[in-house]
């Protein structure tokens, strides 16, 4: 390694939730063409679980996005959280972020984390999101889902628990 520089890791090497977070006027999710959830003011949330995450990656991540300042205050600047406007968020579970498309045509996915333990964490970050005060909507896990976002900005984020971006 030349000194100096970071050691690039491979999908595999590198464990963190992912997470895309976006500031939205109004979300939902459909199945077979049902509402299932949906949410004015607040935030969608796109989680995608890999292999070797844990539950402190989760309570992080969660802990995280209620506090970050992404709405404006009466000066017009991103200076209040979620938790200070009273927004919701919707949080949606996408193992497609974890999607390695740097060989071939078809993206790879053996770095998400099987089904199980996707669930187990993602469920762990609603409860998270639960337990700090906010309103929580969800879209249903494994399932094909319409997800419709309304994004307000835009504001989109990448998120990761290791700090990585």
């Amino acid at each position: 390694m030349v000194p100096g520089r970071r050691a690039c890791l491979t999908d595999r090497e590198a464990k963190y939730l992912r997470l895309v977070v976006q500031r939205v006027r109004r979300g939902s999710v459909k199945v077979e063409n049902r509402l299932i959830s949906e949410i004015d003011c607040g935030l969608v949330a796109l989680l995608g679980v890999g292999q070797g995450d844990t539950s402190r990656d989760a309570a992080y991540l969660a802990e995280k996005i209620a506090r970050l300042r992404l709405f404006e205050d009466e000066a017009g600047k991103m200076n209040l959280s979620v938790l200070e406007t009273g927004g919701a968020v919707l949080a949606v579970s996408q193992f497609t972020l974890y999607g390695d498309c740097r060989k071939g045509r078809r993206p790879g996915f053996s770095a998400a984390a099987p089904p199980d333990m996707a669930r187990e964490l993602y469920e762990i970050f609603v409860d998270e999101l639960k337990k700090l005060g906010l309103k929580v909507s969800t879209g249903c896990f494994r399932e094909h889902m319409e997800v419709e976002i309304i994004n307000d900005g835009p504001v989109t984020l990448l998120l990761d628990s290791k700090k990585n971006f």
